[in-house]
């Protein structure tokens, strides 16, 4: 017993070191948490800064929170352009905290609003704390205005392309092993395992979503472009433009008339915003209203398991009021 009781003790005690090597990694939106939990898997837990159902464009960190971004050895984060308000918390509380931004990694998949994809080629872009050069970019010159998010520019609902996480998660295993050498063959094989499920989940949608490509519908909002492209789903417009931003009366006019003349099946909702317009806009045309979709997955439950759980949402819900 006396010999063990010290092997005890220095097995414990190297045991707490390795934990304590682990980074302690913060990131901005759902979506790129799940990614991160999955990469880290049972070697720690990254920490999420956006609250359940909160507005990811106009979010405001607790006293709490800030503390913790300041404490932290990692910012996994889409960037500026989803999330404004962790651009002015990182520069004022931690500007030398490491970050990998994801919009600004090379082959990830863009696009603009309005258009389809931008570009896959980003060679060039920094992404470690580039974010202050956008080479191209003009969609981020108002965003100190949650209200104006502007949709003009650069679309940063990337994440809506399964080829985009794809892409992100070996990313996020690099960065994790460079300030964590010791796991990374883990994070690498966590990565692995990931993009194999991501693989699956896209398979899964792809035929899912196959029979209704040719049947249109209206969104609350423009944050779909991603997924449409991917799927080739066909959007017949939105009710407004930015999450925050309200249609005026030409807008709603121009859009009864588009339905009208081609026939939106099916018009939905959002789980953050109120129905009363799509309601009003099923009334006089006569579409159907399907079920709320949550794109940035803010009422799911954090988890690794968010990502999935979000994409599927989303495609069941389109499937089920769109479906022949």
């Amino acid at each position: 017993m006396r010999f063990l009781l010290p092997t005890l003790l220095t097995t414990l005690v190297a045991g707490s070191a390795a934990m304590a090597e682990v980074p302690r990694v913060i990131t901005d939106l759902p979506v790129v948490h799940s990614l991160t939990a999955q990469v880290m898997g049972d070697l720690g837990a990254p920490v999420l800064l956006l609250d359940k159902g909160a507005d990811a464009h106009s979010f405001q960190l607790r006293p709490s929170q800030a503390a913790g971004l300041a404490d932290s050895d990692l910012l996994i984060w889409l960037g500026p352009e989803m999330t404004p308000w962790l651009e002015r918390s990182v520069t004022s509380l931690a500007p030398d905290m490491p970050q990998l931004t994801l919009l600004d990694a090379p082959e990830t998949i863009l696009r603009n609003f309005g258009e389809g994809k931008a570009t896959d080629d980003h060679a060039g872009h920094d992404d470690h704390a580039g974010h202050d050069d956008h080479a191209g970019h003009d969609d981020h010159a108002g965003h100190d205005d949650p209200a104006g998010h502007d949709h003009s520019g650069l679309d940063p609902h990337a994440w809506l392309d399964p080829a985009n996480a794809r892409v992100w998660l070996p990313l996020i295993a690099d960065r994790l092993s460079t300030l964590d050498p010791a796991n990374a063959a883990t994070y690498a094989q966590n990565a692995t395992r990931a993009q194999t499920g991501i693989d699956a989940l896209d398979t899964e949608i792809a035929a899912l979503l196959a029979p209704i490509k040719d049947r249109p519908f209206v969104a609350a909002h423009d944050a779909y472009g991603y997924l449409t492209d991917h799927y080739g789903l066909t959007l017949l417009g939105t009710v407004a433009l930015g999450d925050a931003s309200s249609p005026g009366a030409a807008r709603l006019a121009a859009l009864r008339a588009t339905i009208a003349d081609i026939g939106a099946l099916c018009l939905f909702p959002e789980v953050q915003s109120s129905p009363d317009l799509l309601t009003e806009l099923a009334s006089d045309t006569g579409t159907r209203i399907g079920a709320p979709l949550d794109p940035s997955g803010t009422a799911l439950e954090p988890g690794p398991g968010t990502y999935d759980a979000l994409m599927r949402n989303l495609a069941t819900t389109l499937a089920d009021c769109l479906a022949p």
